[in-house]
């Protein structure tokens, strides 16, 4: 009797395994026509647990990187207690992204959208997903960003300044820059101390069980995250509350501002304190973790190739007898400056840098560093943009986004049933030999054409694209300039490895000696 029932729930699970493995879906464009379609090819790991596990003991670009090899560009897994499937190709980004998305809705798994917040923009569709991005990108426009060089210059003055003779975390001091351009983004520098204190103490512990297993174990990373994920909360609730006590909803163009002044649905109701707090977190965890991780792999790339610092710092055309040294003006072809060489000034010389040469004739336009840097400024440093953009490329911080299959989806000949997590995989993009040359080297010539439409998506792409891309992009370029042109530093220990806090940075953070330069520029020396 007993070997029957065994025999019985094991055809039972081989049937409902079939019925999940196959299924009749109506074929887009075929009206009438029914199709049989499989899953695509990959493994689903242990029950509940899924491949999670796994994706946590290795290094996650590679558990990705392994699958694409044997499975090819879309596959099957199950993390984080929910299945997946993986696409990693561009037209399959453009397909979930741009073209098809309204059969994918912005998802991340339960545990992440319980730290930042449902109401979140991110995780939505439709009129109020539209609203409140016209809303943060109202914020976070030219003419706001231009209000806002000022701001970010103080803050890295500041950053650089308190880290000026010490060793530290070039990560944790990244996060505390990214942390005040975002408070002053958000806030509008109204924000007093002890709430940004309390602010800045219980979102380094949500970000801490960001990526933990979701778990109800008191003591957990996971657990505590959840708490200090309720406190924040309650903070921005107490700077709601004060506000309105005030009968200041704000006027300018800070986010906190606009999202008190706005209004949801035709009903025109105010949003409610919940969605306000989901916002702000969100635009707070958006501005903060990503930027900070790339700014940290930017120095990273300059320590690791040190003739992008080297010589470029002289804004004038020189050029030594008996020496190999040439020095060009910021935007000079090689070739105008000397016939023999037919180069663009990123084909670099053993003594000529891309970054100095660039960020020193800006210095010298400032007197000296003596004037403020100004909105045109910034938006004039191709080559520093290049260089940041390369990094965006091999960093790739969104190694990943999540959707959510609202329908039975037909992929190339695959299934994606509804309710499954759909994740491009920008990594995977990023790094492949068919979209760029030379995939693991680090050269921001490959920036002098523009790459192929969908192969470069450091912010997304479609609809969901980062309405902050160009803030995180100032504050790279205010920062670089700065450090260059005003500091030395020198990394201590290894730089070797990665860790995930909850993004890739360099091991350790990126331990770094900074000092103020004795007025021959910056540069970065290994210790």
């Amino acid at each position: 009797m007993a070997l029957f029932f065994v025999f019985l729930l094991t055809a039972v699970c081989i049937l409902v395994s079939l019925a999940v493995r196959r299924r009749k879906i109506r074929r887009g464009g075929a009206i009438g026509q029914d199709e049989e379609l499989m899953l695509p090819p990959g493994s689903m790991g242990l029950p509940y647990v899924g491949e999670t596990l796994l994706l946590y003991h290795q290094n996650p670009s590679v558990f990705f990187a392994s699958k694409q090899m044997r499975y090819g560009d879309i596959f099957k897994t199950h993390l984080l207690g929910c299945p997946c499937v993986m696409l990693a190709s561009p037209e399959a980004a453009r397909f979930v992204l741009v073209t098809h998305q309204q059969l994918f809705k912005p998802t991340y798994p339960p545990s992440k959208e319980r730290m930042i917040g449902p109401s979140a923009l991110f995780f939505h569709q439709g009129e109020y997903h539209l609203r409140l991005r016209r809303l943060v990108q109202g914020s976070l426009g030219p003419d706001a960003l231009r209000a806002l060089v000022p701001a970010v210059e103080s803050a890295v003055a500041s950053t650089l300044a308190a880290w000026d003779g010490h060793v530290a975390s070039t990560f944790h001091a990244m996060k505390r820059l990214s942390f005040e351009v975002g408070i002053t983004t958000i806030f509008g520098g109204l924000l007093d101390g002890r709430h940004k204190e309390e602010l800045r103490r219980n979102y380094s512990v949500v970000e801490k069980g960001y990526n933990c297993f979701p778990n109800r174990i008191p003591g957990t990373l996971y657990y505590r995250a959840v708490q200090a994920r309720r406190r924040l909360r309650e903070i921005l609730g107490e700077i709601v509350a004060d506000r309105r006590a005030r009968g200041d909803q704000g006027s300018g163009s800070d986010i906190l501002g606009g999202l008190m002044r706005a209004r949801d649905g035709a009903a025109a109701a105010a949003l409610t304190d919940d969605q306000v707090a989901d916002n702000v977190i969100g635009v707070l965890f958006a501005a903060q973790d990503t930027t900070a991780s790339v700014l940290t792999w930017i120095l990273k790339y300059l320590r690791d190739h040190p003739k992008l610092l080297d010589a470029v710092k002289v804004p004038r055309l020189a050029t030594t007898a008996g020496s190999n040294v040439i020095v060009a003006t910021p935007f000079m072809r090689t070739q105008e400056a000397n016939p023999t060489i037919d180069r663009c000034c990123f084909a670099l010389c053993p003594a000529v840098s891309i970054l100095q040469a660039e960020q020193m004739a800006t210095y010298e336009a400032n007197e000296g560093g003596r004037r403020p840097l100004t909105w045109a400024q910034t938006r004039g440093m191709t080559l520093t943009h290049a260089v940041i953009m390369e990094s965006l490329r091999m960093a790739s911080i969104i190694s990943f986004t999540f959707r959510e299959a609202v329908a039975d989806v037909e992929y190339k000949g695959f299934l994606i049933p509804k309710g499954w997590k759909v994740m491009p995989l920008f990594r995977n993009i990023h790094h492949s030999p068919e979209y760029f040359q030379d995939p693991d080297k680090f050269d921001p010539s490959r920036f002098k054409v523009s790459p192929r439409p969908n192969t470069f998506l450091p912010f997304g792409s479609g609809a969901h694209a980062c309405p902050g891309n160009e803030l995180a992009k100032l504050e790279m370029l205010v920062l670089l300039h700065r450090l260059v042109t005003a500091y030395r530093w020198e990394v201590v220990g290894s730089s070797d490895g990665v860790e995930y806090s909850p993004f890739p940075v360099p091991r350790r953070g990126l331990r770094a000696k900074l000092w103020k330069a004795e007025g021959d520029g910056g540069g970065v020396r290994s210790a």
